[in-house]
């Protein structure tokens, strides 16, 4: 269906292009359409100044288009940050740093005015000279695009970080087609977009029943004997280390961070040297994450034993009495366990402490005086088969969402490469 959908755009498109653009498309430098600002309002409260919300990078990050309901984290800023760093219908922002080189190019637009909405560090703005709102679509599009994706990398710095100056940035060079062009480039893309929502709205529903699912499950209200534990009488504890100094796309070990855990190992940097080693069923957990992120106390259960290694801020949790209780039944306690949440301070940074993480309490299953590893074992393989049915990129719904981000990354690709025009 979509295939049609798009053979009938696709000869739209080709004579809109034959008729406004025949020869060729202009490439110009940003900077002669838009003026790019890195004004920012941190992440902070002070009691003397007035009460905003902030469009912060994960917000960026996560959605292609912006609008009132989605930023949420409530700071202070005075009246000049605020008008500095306002938020207007056809904005885009962009991720101009971040550790992994390939994201540094994330981009979302403003689709309505945001009064009393201020942006965050590590966001820049650029705000087209002339308001157009289907151009900063367009635009939106092309900081998603792999051409624009190439130019930026090549020019990337950084060895933790990767980011570009903001002159890098002005002299990006982007195609503008007259505006028709854009405008149907747009709406076919939208058109994909669209139908993606729809299918992670759908896994997100499933992803809720599997969560609720599993934790009726782990509550064990139904069972005769459970007993409860402190965390640190069933494993070992480790910490990681920094690998600032020692990142390297080419190195041999995975460096595992926050990103790395909260992502499902998606998102990946490295290291040639392992200063905290990862042993096959070690259960890895984030200690530090932002105000009301996602990451804070998230688990990653280690399935084989392929090389990682622990950045500053992950713990290794590793099991003391195998006798006792299987590794990945604890990671599924652990990875639904709301206990460590209580330290989020919804204002800055949480940093969990080695003791917050040993006192929590984990509940064991017991049968005749004996920690029923049977019972563990037969929890072990409902979740995994219910988090295949949300995770699993080859089999049902995450599968066709995947092929469908695949089928509108080919399209994008094909729509945003244009003939430039010889002057």
């Amino acid at each position: 269906m979509c295939e049609c959908i798009m053979q009938t755009n696709q000869s739209t498109l080709d004579q809109l292009i034959s008729q406004y653009c025949p020869n060729g498309v202009e490439f110009i430098e940003l900077s002669e359409i838009a003026t790019i600002s890195w004004a920012w309002v941190d992440k902070k409260f002070i009691d003397w100044e007035k009460k905003v919300i902030l469009l912060n990078y994960m917000d960026v990050y996560r959605h292609h288009y912006l609008n009132l309901d989605i930023p949420k984290m409530q700071v202070t800023a005075n009246s000049n940050k605020i008008q500095q760093c306002n938020v207007l219908k056809g904005d885009i922002f962009i991720t101009p740093s971040s550790e992994v080189k390939n994201e540094i190019w994330f981009s979302g637009v403003a689709m309505e005015d945001m009064p009393w909405i201020v942006y965050s560090y590590h966001i820049m703005r650029i705000r087209l000279n002339k308001y157009n709102l289907i151009q900063s679509m367009f635009i939106n599009y092309l900081f998603r695009s792999n051409s624009l994706q190439n130019q930026i990398n090549k020019q990337a710095k950084g060895l933790t970080r990767f980011w570009l100056t903001k002159t890098q940035w002005e002299k990006i060079s982007i195609p503008i087609p007259p505006l028709p062009v854009q405008e149907k480039i747009v709406k076919i893309l939208d058109t994909f977009t669209e139908l993606e929502a729809e299918l992670e709205a759908e896994l997100e529903a499933r992803k809720s029943q599997y969560e609720y699912y599993r934790d009726s499950l782990l509550s064990f209200e139904d069972e005769e004997v459970v007993n409860i534990f402190s965390l640190k009488e069933i494993i070992d504890f480790k910490n990681g280390a920094g690998h600032e100094k020692d990142i390297d796309e080419n190195g041999k070990y995975i460096v595992v961070n926050s990103k790395f855990i909260s992502t499902e190992g998606a998102v990946k940097k490295f290291s040639n040297k392992q200063h905290c080693p990862v042993l096959k069923d070690d259960i890895l957990m984030v200690m530090s994450d932002l105000p009301n992120g996602k990451a804070l106390a998230k688990c990653f259960y280690v399935e084989t034993n392929d090389k990682y290694t622990l950045n500053q801020r992950i713990c290794s949790l590793s099991i003391k009495n195998k006798k006792q209780v299987k590794s990945k039944f604890l990671f599924y306690v652990l990875n639904r366990n709301s206990q460590l949440l209580r330290y989020d301070n919804k204002v800055d940074q949480t940093n969990l402490r080695k003791d917050d993480i040993l006192n929590i309490k984990i509940p064991i299953p017991y049968k005749n005086w004996q920690p029923d590893l049977k019972k563990q074992q037969e929890i072990i393989d409902i979740l995994d088969k219910f988090d295949a049915l949300v995770n699993d990129l080859s089999i049902g719904l995450p599968a066709e969402l995947q092929a469908r981000r695949q089928q509108y990354e080919y399209y994008r690709e094909k729509l945003l490469t244009f003939k430039e025009l010889k002057k």
